[in-house]
C-alpha cells in the first residue's frame, strides 16, 4: 500500500467516528495538550484505533485525535505529537497532517515548548513562529514524489502564512497577550544543547529551539496548506548563563503560559 492508499485508509476510518469536517487541524505539543477544554469534542480516536497511525511515547502527549469545534469552527486536533527522537520516520511522523488535509483542513496551526536563545526573549513568552531553519538531518520529502499530495518542489519562502502571522499580533495585542516574532530551530534531541550547539543555533539566525514542528510545516505546506506555528518558551538558553535543565519546570513553564496559547489559537480559528 502507497502513502496516499494509506491516507485514504486512515481518513475513511475517521469518517466512519465523526461527522465532522474540519476547516483546520491544531497540532497540540508538550503540555499544550490542554486545548481539548476549549473543543466542543464531537469524536475522540485514540491513534492505536486508526490505521497507520503510531503511538506517542512522551509522557505529556495523551495520544488521541479530537473532532469537534472551537470557536464555532469544525476542527482535528492531534492530543500529543510524534517526534524523530522517538525513532519515527519521517513518514511517520507527518502522517497525521497528511490526514488532517484528506479530512478537509485547509489550515495547519502547529504549537510546541522551545527554549529561548533570543537574550530579549523571556521564560513563559508566546513566540509566533515567522520561519524556520531544519537542522533534524532529514526531510519528510525524500523519497518518490506522489503528484496527488504535493508538488515535486514546494516552494520554501514563506512556510509561515503572512496573513495568518498578522492576524495572530493584531489579536494577540488586543488581547494584552505578549507575542514575540521569531525563527524556530529544529534539532533531533532528545539530549538538550550544550554551551557551543546554542551560540551555534543563535549564531545562524535561531531566536529558540525545539525538537518538533518542522517536518509538519514541510508537509503541510507540501499539501497546499496554510500554515500558523506558536512556541512557548519554556526555559532560557544563554551560554553564558546555561543552567541545568529541569524537565518538569520546563512542562511547569508550558502549563502556565498554555492559557494564553490558547486563547490566542482559539482567536485564530474564530477567524478563519
Amino acid at each position: 500500500m502507497d502513502l496516499y492508499d494509506m491516507i485514504q485508509e486512515a481518513s475513511a476510518a475517521i469518517r466512519k467516528r465523526s461527522d465532522t469536517k474540519p476547516v483546520a487541524g491544531i497540532v497540540l505539543g508538550t503540555g499544550l495538550g490542554a486545548l481539548d477544554r476549549g473543543i466542543d469534542v464531537e469524536s475522540e480516536i485514540p491513534y492505536p484505533e486508526i490505521p497507520h497511525f503510531v503511538s506517542s511515547t512522551v509522557e505529556t502527549h495523551q495520544g488521541k485525535l479530537l473532532l469537534g469545534t472551537l470557536s464555532g469552527k469544525p476542527v482535528v486536533a492531534m492530543q500529543g505529537r510524534f517526534h524523530f527522537y522517538e525513532g519515527y520516520a519521517m513518514d511517520q511522523i507527518t502522517f497525521p497532517v497528511r490526514v488532517m488535509k484528506a479530512l478537509g483542513a485547509g489550515t495547519l496551526l502547529v504549537s510546541n515548548a522551545c527554549g529561548g536563545m533570543n537574550p530579549q526573549f523571556a521564560r513563559g513568552e508566546l513566540m509566533i513562529i515567522e520561519d524556520h531553519i531544519n537542522l533534524l538531518g532529514v526531510n519528510p520529502l525524500i523519497g518518490p514524489n506522489d503528484e496527488r499530495l504535493g508538488l515535486r518542489f514546494p516552494d520554501m519562502s514563506r512556510p509561515y502564512s503572512s496573513r495568518l502571522i498578522e492576524l495572530a499580533e493584531r489579536l494577540a495585542l488586543s488581547s494584552g497577550i505578549q507575542a514575540r516574532k521569531g525563527v524556530y530551530v529544529a534539532v533531533p534531541g532528545p539530549n538538550l544543547e550544550t554551551r557551543a550547539e546554542y551560540r551555534f543555533l543563535r549564531g545562524i539566525g535561531a531566536d529558540v529551539v525545539g525538537m518538533s514542528t518542522v517536518p509538519e510545516v514541510i508537509v503541510a505546506v507540501h499539501s497546499g496548506m496554510e500554515v500558523l506555528g506558536l512556541s512557548i518558551i519554556t526555559d532560557l538558553c544563554l551560554p553564558d548563563a546555561l543552567e541545568p535543565a529541569d524537565i518538569s519546570e520546563i512542562i511547569a513553564v508550558a502549563a502556565d503560559a498554555e492559557p494564553r496559547l490558547t486563547s490566542l489559537m482559539s482567536m485564530v480559528v474564530a477567524e478563519l
